[in-house]
């Protein structure tokens, strides 16, 4: 089977069902697992080559929702009469049926069903982890500055923060992906900032941007030092590896 995957966390998906072998194609930004990345680049996830894509024959296309904008490449698929399955989770346990669904269309179904299993199982131990914490310090994650976007209630994001026995400031927000201000953030007063810009390595992000904000010195955050620069790739892909953000996370609140 041949499976193109135009959406990084789609290919981390591929890779945790242990099936990277049938991939003959990823996008541009797809970088994990490392056995990935000598395979043909296909263009950003925003805007992928549709043309370059059926040239390589692809039994099925693991196409993508997650970001504003992709609409673009479903339309492509369907003019170049292209077989593709969409995934778009907002939740951790939607990754899990995600397991399921891609599993089941790549022939490995009792495994990809015990792969979905595991997965759920871990979920609910980390909750009855997070239960047992106390004391519930608040985040205020920056997706994107300018304009700003934060995730909201319906976002993998709140339940990680959950997950780490911390609250995100927007988390009553009840959608995904929330369009906020400086000054709204500045009057949540966060304990914690966490920054992971869609796209954008941890390398190219400056605290001091958010430090010289007007009015957010007097933040508890910024006051007492507690900007984290994290993994986009950890944070903002919603695949299993939110897991792996999740130890990271904990280390730092």
């Amino acid at each position: 089977m041949r499976i193109v995957s135009i959406c990084p966390s789609n290919t981390e998906i591929v890779a945790y069902l242990n099936q990277t072998e049938l991939l003959v194609g990823v996008d541009n930004y797809s970088d994990y697992p490392e056995e990935i990345r000598d395979l043909p680049k296909l263009g950003p996830d925003l805007s992928i080559d549709i043309q370059k894509t059926a040239e390589l024959e692809p039994d099925l296309v693991l196409a993508s929702l997650s970001v504003p904008g992709m609409e673009k490449n479903i339309e492509g698929l369907e003019k170049a009469g292209l077989p593709y399955m969409i995934i778009d989770s907002d939740s951790l346990a939607e990754i899990g049926e995600d397991l399921r669904r891609i599993g089941h269309e790549l022939g490995m179904g009792e495994e990809a069903d015990v792969k979905a299993e595991e997965y759920l199982q871990e979920l609910k131990r980390l909750e009855n982890q997070a239960s047992q914490r106390k004391e519930k310090p608040t985040l205020y994650w920056e997706w994107w500055p300018k304009p700003v976007f934060t995730p909201g209630g319906k976002n993998w994001l709140t339940e990680l923060s959950r997950l780490a026995g911390a609250e995100n400031i927007f988390a009553e927000e009840d959608t995904a992906s929330f369009q906020t201000d400086w000054e709204e953030v500045k009057k949540r007063n966060p304990d914690h900032i966490c920054m992971v810009w869609v796209g954008v390595k941890e390398e190219k992000m400056n605290p001091d941007l958010l430090r010289k904000r007007p009015g957010w010195g007097e933040m508890k955050a910024v006051r007492n030092d507690r900007i984290h620069v994290l993994e986009e790739s950890l944070f903002c892909r919603p695949s299993p590896r939110l897991l792996e953000g999740l130890a990271k996370l904990t280390t730092v609140l």
